[in-house]
């Protein structure tokens, strides 16, 4: 068929006159006389003719016409942008003492590299997390507490009345996914064991690891903390946000000369600790990063000495460890603790951690030289390129090598000699310093570099040596797996580095298809958030994200459920859908790193009095059970595969076309869009399957569908509400009777976690040992 341009805007003559004089009613009120003799009705009719005209003649605008006409109009595309990461680095069996290595280090995964952004002193020593995690009051039998008490009485000790019993958990990816500081443990805190390497010796004397102790003592450890990065929300107030507070605090053991705890009123140990001044610059809690943490003198990392046993892991000491082979090699204990108002959730923490960018990097590469002709233009090598990573430089002769700077638009830099004001009768000049002579215009995507015309800009000089350095990525190949990140050609001897979690915001470059179906938005919000279609056309192009299907509600909330839209006036709600997630393919779901991106790219376009809410999809968990009759000269085995992929299809979350904005003309109603994934507020009936069912080939009749959402008994309609969409847990699709849901489940049951203890004196459970 035919390649037919899209229009940019189909309205009519009548189309024209009726919005213009239903307009005229509500901005004149005095203007009441609409017949057709009124000259204010010709004038609208007049200008709505003209109109119409320039409209046709929009359309009929040839593709080249029309690309030039964009680039005039500076509708860029969108460029690549780099993924970002965090690494650690690990002296295991290199030299004992510090190394300190500079930032831009190459690590690699596999062929893609990355460079470290900052220098970090790689510290001798491992570190292993734990966490206190209470035990369920079920769990604490009256045996058990007879147990401990007669422990302690053994000891000549007094058991506490207030007790809550601990274990000591690894905060480790095969024991737990992540630990929420408030709800998990019976202190707010993590608890780093720094300790000496397995292979290192210890010294002889009192203290077996002084030599340690000095070399570490006064340097900057380098601590990495990842956030649980499951599905939340995130929201922006009108009128923008403050920045959020340090939330966390790092705090080492404060030891007295005499190396003995402290005691409280009641004899129970009470240790104090020396809080450290951290230095970051990301939200800990919210996006993973790095906090500098600077030691103290090797005198002050030192341990209490002469525990008592039954002391040992009791209120806010450190834990317990049930290893004593760990116990003989902690150097000293980093305590992390979440403020009372902290919503702390970690998944990893680790020290020798760094950030990483993949980033290639471009040194002086030659470009043409300057010839003195207005509107020059340069392209480089390498495309896409990073904004802001362009550094040009000229030299003429033996000249100073002159440095250019970028500039958004050529229009406002000055020109390179003084000019004289045409509007003044006193023909004074305009310096060239009231604004930059000596810029650039970059189109990163195109990674051409647009220089001005003398008027406005410097033209390159006759003759002028050219060079450029900048960096490039490679896009969506960045965001690599958990552990890619193995190689470090610079690394010194008996380091290894490897990354705790996925690298993120990596994105490819927008082709030139996805950006022509940009264009007529791009005209119509001027990257501005009003309107509905501006909400989903700009949040589609956020960079650093692969986006699946994006909804914008208006005046709804998603906690006033089961509201409808409209009831929550100057609210937006954005439900937005990852086009890929590895650990749920079929239910794809908005982790905080998807989340931050898009706040950060819609808060600046969006209007002071709007609230926003981003939010991911909420999914109902479905088992469907289907019974069929096939025709005969189909394969039975083809028909259910066919029907189990039609009814996949119908319930997707995110169709084939739900990342593409409406294709419709400007100004049309919006009709709801199957083909996007399953509609929201939409119900899941049992009869709308079987009609789908049905349109199958090879499908003669449908004997029954049973449908129940999780656990529960089968439904004709499972309602979605809000953000609710339906997620298919499984399929059975057979030849005659449906199979009961029940098989399907394979007899899945609830389970009612038990209410958790008050938190009241930590004391830590002895393991049992044979």
């Amino acid at each position: 068929m035919p390649i037919t341009p899209p229009p940019l805007d189909d309205r009519r003559f009548t189309q024209l006159v009726d919005s213009t004089l239903a307009r005229a009613r509500v901005h004149t009120p005095e203007w009441t006389n609409f017949n057709q003799s009124d000259p204010g009705v010709t004038l609208v009719q007049l200008f709505s003719f003209l109109t119409e005209n320039l409209l046709y003649r929009a359309n009929l605008t040839p593709l080249r016409n029309r690309a030039k006409f964009l680039q005039m109009l500076r509708v860029p595309l969108a460029a690549a942008s780099a993924a970002n990461g965090l690494a650690a680095i690990a002296n295991e069996r290199g030299e004992p003492g510090v190394q300190t290595l500079s930032a831009d280090l190459e690590l690699r995964a596999g062929a893609v590299p990355f460079r470290t952004q900052l220098g970090l002193d790689v510290l001798p020593l491992e570190a292993r997390v734990f966490f206190k995690r209470r035990l369920p009051q079920a769990s604490q039998s009256g045996e058990l507490m007879d147990y401990y008490r007669l422990l302690y009485a053994s000891y000549q000790v007094p058991f506490p009345k207030d007790v809550q019993l601990y274990e000591t958990v690894a905060l480790d990816p095969q024991v737990v996914d992540k630990v929420d500081l408030n709800a998990d443990t019976v202190d707010a805190s993590l608890w780093v064991a720094l300790l000496a390497r397995r292979n290192d010796t210890p010294d002889s004397g009192d203290d077996p690891w002084k030599t340690l102790r000095d070399a570490v003592g006064g340097r900057t450890l380098t601590l990495g903390v990842v956030p649980a990065l499951d599905a939340t929300s995130a929201e922006l107030k009108p009128g923008g946000g403050a920045q959020s507070r340090q939330l966390l605090r790092f705090e080492l053991p404060s030891v007295p000369a005499d190396g003995k705890v402290a005691r409280d009123a009641n004899d129970r140990p009470a240790p104090s600790y020396r809080q450290l001044e951290p230095r970051t610059d990301v939200d800990l809690l919210s996006v993973p990063g790095v906090v500098q943490l600077a030691l103290p003198p090797a005198a002050q990392l030192r341990m209490w000495k002469d525990v008592d046993p039954l002391e040992g892991g009791v209120g806010t000491m450190p834990p317990s460890l049930d290893d004593p082979a760990l116990g003989e090699r902690i150097v000293t204990w980093l305590r992390v603790r979440a403020d009372g108002a902290a919503h702390a959730r970690i998944r990893w923490v680790g020290i020798n951690t760094v950030p990483v960018r993949q980033i290639e990097r471009v040194e002086s590469e030659p470009l043409p030289d300057g010839d003195g002709t207005p509107d020059q233009v340069r392209r480089l090598s390498r495309a896409p390129v990073l904004p802001g990573s362009v550094v040009v430089g000229t030299r003429v002769d033996s000249e100073a090598v002159q440095r250019w700077q970028q500039i958004d638009d050529l229009s406002a830099a000055a020109p390179e000699v003084p000019v004289g004001n045409p509007r003044s009768t006193a023909r004074e000049l305009q310096a060239p310093d009231d604004g930059p002579t000596d810029v650039f215009e970059l189109d990163a995507e195109a990674g051409e570099l647009r220089f001005g015309d003398g008027l406005r800009g410097r033209r390159l000089p006759l003759g002028a040596r050219v060079f450029a350095s900048y960096e490039f990525s490679e896009g969506a190949q960045g965001n690599v797996a958990e552990g890619a990140i193995n190689g470090a050609p610079q690394l010194p001897s008996g380091f290894t580095v490897f990354n705790p979690v996925q690298t993120w915001g990596g994105a490819d470059a927008e082709t030139v298809a996805a950006g022509e179906k940009q264009v007529r938005r791009y005209l119509q919000h001027r990257d501005r958030l009003v309107s509905v279609d501006d909400f989903e056309a700009i949040a589609c192009r956020t960079p650093g994200v692969q986006i699946g299907r994006i909804e914008v509600l208006p005046a709804f909330h998603p906690d006033l459920v089961p509201n409808e839209p409209g009831a929550a006036p100057g609210v937006v709600t954005v439900m937005a859908i990852p086009q890929f997630d590895p650990g749920q393919p079929d239910a794809p779901r908005a982790d905080r790193l998807f989340l931050n991106a898009l706040c950060r790219h819609l808060d600046p376009r969006r209007l002071v009095t709007t609230e926003l809410v981003v939010r991911g999809a909420t999914y109902k968990g479905l088992w469907i059970s289907v019974g069929i009759d096939a025709a005969a000269g189909f394969a039975i085995a083809e028909v259910v595969e066919a029907v189990k992929a039609r009814l996949r299809a119908l319930l997707a979350p995110v169709g084939p076309e739900g990342a593409v904005p409406r294709g419709q003309p400007l100004f049309t109603p919006r009709r709801t869009d199957p083909a996007r994934g399953w509609p929201l507020r939409t119900a899941v009936a049992s009869r709308v399957l079987l009609a789908e069912i049905a349109r199958v080939p090879g499908v003669t009749s449908v004997a029954d569908v049973l449908i129940a959402e999780g656990l529960r008994a089968a439904a004709d309609v499972i309602e979605m509400n809000g953000l609710e969409l339906p997620q298919v847990l499984g399929i059975s699709v057979v030849a005659g009777d449906p199979v009961p849901l029940d098989a399907l489940r394979g007899g899945l049951t609830t389970t009612t976690a038990a209410p958790a203890a008050p938190s009241l004196l930590p004391v830590p459970v002895v393991p049992e040992t044979c």
